[in-house]
Formats: C-alpha cells, sequence, structure tokens
C-alpha cells in the first residue's frame, strides 16, 4: 500500500507542477461536447460530465495496466 500511495503523490505532485507552469495544457478540461455549462447574470454552473467520464476511462485503464 505504501507504493501506491508513493506512486498516487507522485502523479499529483507532476499534476500540479503542470497546473502551476504551464495551465494550457488543462484548458480543454470542462469544455468538451456533451460538457453542461450554464452562466447567467452572476452565476455559473459547470458540470463537466464528459470530461469526468474521459477522467475515469483513462484512470481504469492504467490502473488495470499496472494491476496486472
Amino acid at each position: 500500500m505504501s507504493r501506491w500511495l508513493m506512486i498516487t503523490g507522485l502523479i499529483l505532485l507532476v499534476v500540479g507542477v503542470a497546473l502551476h507552469f504551464a495551465p494550457w495544457l488543462f484548458n480543454w478540461f470542462g469544455r468538451l461536447p456533451g460538457d453542461i455549462r450554464i452562466e447567467s447574470g452572476r452565476t455559473r454552473f459547470y458540470f463537466p460530465i464528459v470530461s469526468m467520464i474521459i477522467v475515469s476511462l483513462i484512470l481504469s485503464l492504467l490502473i488495470n495496466l499496472f494491476h496486472r
């Protein structure tokens, strides 16, 4: 379990550094067709359902690859 925690921490560190130094890499997130985005007046509502499905598929694929 400690190995998985270290790997998860490393992945979070890499994503954090990428978000800090290269935020344009993640401009697609929340803007895909199928993501719900409602803006009216001073209210904004984002529901990135398609983006979350893609992230879930990628994570499932990675977990299955490393688990075997």
